[in-house]
Formats: structure tokens, C-alpha cells, sequence
């Protein structure tokens, strides 16, 4: 046998063999042993309030035990702000926005990352809250006033999605201490100008891996949740009043296959169709003499109603009598209308 053969062969046998021919322990699986530690006990004298959970695991809300004959329903068709970072600046009963498509546990580290760039140090920031002061700060364009500036950074109501909004406050140079935050801004033009500077930044921006994990409940529990327990019957429960939740559920009600017949506000009403979106295309009589969906005459199927309980509003969907329908349906149905709210 020549040398090279061997040499091959030996290189083969060292291959299958792997580490364990050389006396060391393959520990390449080791993770599949692995167990569950002890929290972390921080000493007495000491503050633990930085350390939790680093891959905290969410309670479950929904407890309703699923019937035998429950059948797995068909995903929701993905949305395109899911593969889109999509980042705007909204507003609402003069207040204003920016909203982008990204958790805010992502956006923190980036608005402080912009602040630092544009020279605008902060004084104060707070995880829980998801607010971020800066120091008083000073523009060529005034040589008579200091400025400030208050971020709040809290979940959108989008799925995966973050609003941050922006508080300015002014004072007469050298006279910053007396200066107050106020429920407005002293400049609506500075408020709009730094929103435009977060949006233009955060659009540009194309690296969006870094997280922060000590900040994954930023700015607070999530504004839109979907409730379905054995005590009440399936409905969305949003955290904001009642003329937001109106706009936004009357936005959602156009989109996924609802078709907005009528409303009534002052009742909380609407009246839609509801049409699961066919995947299949038209074909060549169908769409040379139409007949499509626009020329159909639609009438409601279903109704949705909203109600405001303790500060919050329920979001529930009923058939056209107003009479709740099955768990299922309605949970599907609710699921296709807080995917497109906005």
C-alpha cells in the first residue's frame, strides 16, 4: 500500500472517528443535557432590580380548553410590513408619531444611538417607562432660548411595532432651572422637526440586530391583546380611548377580506362583510366580462362592536343579529382584525 493511501485512509478513519480518537470528549451535544440553574441570589445590601429573566417566557391569558372535534384553522396570510421596515410619522388629535414596524426592545438602543450621533446627550432615561430626557441644548437658529427634549418609546398597536413619540420644552438661557415640562410642547415646529430627525435616521437605518434584553417590557405591557378565557366570550382588549380605537378598528375593518357596509359611532357599531380572500385568479371570461366582487351588491354578515370598560375597549365580533358566534370563528375573525390595525 504506498504512503498516500495510507495517509488518505488514515484521514478517513480520523473523520468518522471524530475527537474521540484523540482521547477528547465530543461535547458538541452537550446542550441537549443541559438543566435548568437556580435564579441568581444577589447578596444582601445590594440592589437586584437590573437582573431577571433573560429569555423570559410569557404567561399564557388564554386558558379555554379546545373542543375534540377543534380543527388547527389555516394561517393568516403574512403581511408585508413583515418583511418591510415601514417607518412614518402619524398623527391624532394634534399629537404625533413615529411609528416603524420594529419591537420596541430593538428601537431603544437605536434612538439612543441617534441622540449620541446628532450631539444631543441625554440627562435621564428610564427602561420601565421607555422615556428618554435630553440635557438642555442650543440651535444657531436661537440665541435666546435653551431646548430639551422628553422621548417616550412605547408598543404600537401594530403587531411587532413601536411609537416614540416627542415632548419640547424652551427656556431663556441661563434661566434652565425654572424651566417645567409641560402636557404640550412649547414649540409644535421643534417637536416636528426632531420627529422628522428620528424617522429620516431610523428609515435609513439597515442593521437592526441589536437588542436590548433588559429591555423587552419597554414602555409597558403591550396596548392591544386578544382575550379568550372560559369567563367571557373572545374579544380584543385595547389600552387606549375610545375615539383612537374607532379610527384604528375602522381602518382594519376595510383590510383582510372585511368590507365596511356601515357604521354607527355613537353605538360603536360596524357593519361589515366578511369575505375570505379567494388565492385563485380570475379567469379569462371572468375578468373580459367581470363580474368580479365589485360589481356584487354585498350586505353586512357580521357586525363589530366596540365598548369601553374600565378605561379600556373591548373589540367583539358578532354575527348580523348581533348574537355571539363560535369561539373559533370569532377567534379567527378577531385575529385577521388585529393584524391590520393601526
Amino acid at each position: 500500500m504506498s504512503t498516500l493511501t495510507r495517509l488518505l485512509l488514515a484521514l478517513v478513519l480520523c473523520s468518522q472517528v471524530g475527537c474521540g480518537w484523540l482521547g477528547l470528549r465530543d461535547r458538541s451535544n452537550d446542550y441537549l443535557l443541559s438543566e435548568e440553574t437556580a435564579p441568581t441570589q444577589v447578596p444582601e445590601g445590594l440592589q437586584g432590580n437590573s437582573l431577571g429573566q433573560v429569555y423570559p417566557i410569557p404567561e399564557i391569558i388564554s386558558t379555554t380548553a379546545l373542543e375534540p372535534d377543534y380543527e388547527v384553522p389555516r394561517p393568516q396570510p403574512a403581511s408585508v410590513n413583515t418583511f418591510e421596515k415601514l417607518v412614518k410619522i402619524q398623527s391624532y388629535e394634534e399629537r404625533s408619531w413615529v411609528l416603524i414596524n420594529v419591537p420596541p426592545s430593538e428601537v431603544w438602543p437605536r434612538v439612543r444611538s441617534i441622540l449620541s450621533r446628532n450631539g444631543i446627550p441625554t440627562s435621564r432615561t428610564d427602561g420601565v417607562t421607555g422615556m428618554i430626557e435630553t440635557v438642555w441644548i442650543k440651535f444657531k437658529s436661537d440665541e435666546q432660548q435653551s431646548h430639551r427634549f422628553r422621548f417616550a418609546i412605547a408598543p404600537g398597536v401594530q403587531l411587532d411595532s413601536t411609537e416614540i413619540s416627542a415632548l419640547h420644552n424652551q427656556a431663556s438661557i441661563g434661566q434652565e432651572e425654572s424651566g417645567d415640562w409641560s402636557d404640550s410642547s412649547d414649540s409644535d415646529q421643534r417637536e416636528q422637526d426632531m420627529l422628522s430627525l428620528l424617522a429620516n435616521e431610523l428609515a435609513t437605518e439597515s442593521n437592526y440586530s441589536q437588542v436590548s434584553l433588559l429591555a423587552q417590557n419597554i414602555g409597558g405591557d403591550a396596548k392591544v391583546s386578544i382575550v379568550a378565557d372560559d369567563s367571557q366570550d373572545p374579544h380584543i382588549l385595547i389600552a387606549l380611548n375610545f375615539d383612537r380605537c374607532w379610527a384604528s378598528v375602522s381602518y382594519s375593518a376595510s383590510r383582510g377580506g372585511f368590507t365596511v357596509i356601515d357604521k354607527n359611532r355613537s353605538e360603536g357599531v360596524l357593519l361589515v362583510n366578511f369575505s375570505a380572500p379567494s388565492t385563485e385568479e380570475p379567469g379569462f371570461f371572468q375578468r373580459w366580462f367581470g363580474g368580479g366582487k365589485d360589481a356584487e351588491v354585498l350586505e353586512y354578515n357580521h357586525q363589530i362592536r366596540l365598548n369601553t370598560v374600565a378605561g379600556k375597549v373591548q373589540v367583539r365580533v358578532l354575527d348580523r343579529d348581533g348574537v355571539a358566534i363560535d369561539s373559533s370563528d370569532a377567534l379567527r375573525l378577531l385575529a385577521i382584525i388585529r393584524s391590520n390595525l393601526s
